[in-house]
């Protein structure tokens, strides 16, 4: 049986265009076209920098009896679905200091291409020479039909600074096209949602086709009722909790705002609410299957982020670079590392909590890969080894519920890894000889 196009079989409903980014992924809205589907599956990594505390992270115990250490703990209603993977290496050399290496080769797994920019005491160097794995597999599941979603990927940022350089940027399209985060929510529901002329207009947009939904109502699935409330309320809520900063702001500013250090990043006391919208944001997105890749990346390698709800008020960069005998720096580390851990706990509850679209049974987690990483094994060494690398959720098929050490492993291993969990057959990512041994074996 043909099936007409999406927009075709809206406009046949009498629904305008501006509804199909929110119903775009309603599967029994249309049908046989969506039953035909497999069950889809997705992938996030999450990035947060400058090292970890080795001895409040990695298990004491390999195997399925391990415990959640400090930082992990956030992790317990997930720790039966979770993989901690030690002994991971960026073993990527040449131009550019251990700070640029691990970040713009941390997705690539390929040397920084020759360039100006001048890092520590380091050759200059400049861009990644090849494409990340999270656009790898963005670009395989778009070639095909059957796992083609609006964007492919969205990139998500959390007080990533104003600025572009290898420190700043993980995710690239290919040699030397890095790809910007986005760090605003009302930017990414412009993106998501479109149509948006200024940051009034949404809300307009949203009433507009309100009688369209009542439309397709009857022909929806309860799951798929449900989903489509949860989209219109939390498009509704984040624009709302928007438009509250941006009022409060006003209302608070009332002196002249003087001039900082540029070379002082100050974070913003909303990060913990951007965070929370922006994750909010990326399971809507895939729940309605606008993308099936997602990164999200808190601030950036030698971020001097200061995490004042946290109680530290000291520069994150300069805290990672303490000695390990400075208690009090190692203190605020672990609680740095431990709210990571949180904001990457709750990406994977909302995923746990959003059932499977479709009526597919399960939830999204099922489907869903989550990594957290980040661009060094420990801040005040600057190494690339042990590069912490924690998995959660069902997506690649990887047997999880355990703690797993290997031995010295060039990361391009872990990503091929990846990239074959998620449907893609790569024999090879990154610089080759890094991929010898061939994809690491996580089922």
């Amino acid at each position: 049986m043909k099936t007409l196009p999406r927009r075709q079989f809206l406009r046949n409903l009498g629904i305008s265009s501006a509804a199909l980014p929110f119903v775009g992924g309603l599967s029994s809205l249309f049908g046989q076209e969506a039953s035909a589907k497999p069950r889809p599956q997705r992938l996030v990594i999450m990035f947060s920098p400058n090292g970890i505390v080795p001895g409040k992270f990695w298990p004491e115990t390999v195997g399925a009896d391990f415990v959640l250490p400090s930082i992990l703990e956030p992790l317990t209603p997930f720790r039966d679905r979770t993989l901690i993977l030690k002994g991971i290496a960026n073993k990527v050399r040449g131009d550019g200091d251990g700070h640029m290496r691990g970040m713009s080769c941390l997705l690539t797994g390929t040397e920084l291409a020759p360039g100006n920019i001048q890092g520590g005491s380091d050759t200059p160097a400049g861009w990644a020479s090849g494409i990340s794995i999270d656009q790898e597999i963005r670009n395989f599941l778009q070639s095909r039909p059957e796992t083609r979603s609006r964007f492919g990927s969205l990139e998500f940022g959390v007080a990533v600074p104003d600025r572009a350089d290898p420190w700043t940027r993980m995710s690239y399209a290919g040699a030397n096209k890095p790809v910007a985060p986005i760090d605003d929510p009302h930017q990414m529901l412009e993106r998501l949602y479109g149509q948006m002329k200024d940051q009034e207009s949404l809300v307009s947009v949203l009433d507009g086709i309100a009688s369209d939904f009542k439309k397709i109502s009857s022909r929806l699935s309860p799951e798929d009722r449900s989903l489509l409330d949860q989209h219109l309320t939390l498009v509704r809520e984040v624009e709302s909790e928007m438009a509250q900063q941006r009022r409060s702001g006003a209302e608070n500013a009332g002196h002249p705002v003087p001039e900082l250090d540029p070379k002082i990043e100050l974070v913003n006391d909303n990060t913990p609410a951007i965070s929370r919208m922006q994750i909010d944001l990326l399971v809507n997105s895939f729940a309605n299957n606008m993308a099936r890749v997602a990164t999200l990346q808190y601030m950036r390698s030698v971020g001097q982020a200061r995490m004042n709800w946290l109680g530290v008020g000291e520069g994150h960069h300069d805290l990672s670079h303490e000695p390990d005998k400075n208690t009090d720096a190692q203190d605020k580390l672990e609680r740095i590392n431990k709210w990571f851990c949180g904001e990457f706990a709750y990406l994977a509850k909302r995923l746990a909590e959003t059932p499977e679209p479709g009526g597919a049974g399960g939830s999204m987690l099922d489907n869903t890969l989550l990594v957290w990483t980040n661009e060094l094994g420990k801040g005040n060494s600057h190494t690339l080894d042990d590069i912490p690398i924690v998995m959660v959720g069902g997506g690649a098929g990887f047997k999880m519920g355990r703690s797993l050490k290997v031995d010295h492993v060039a990361h391009n291993r872990l990503w091929m890894a990846v990239a074959q969990g998620m449907g893609h057959g790569i024999g090879k990512f990154g610089s080759a000889p890094f991929c010898e041994g061939g994809a690491l074996s996580l089922s």
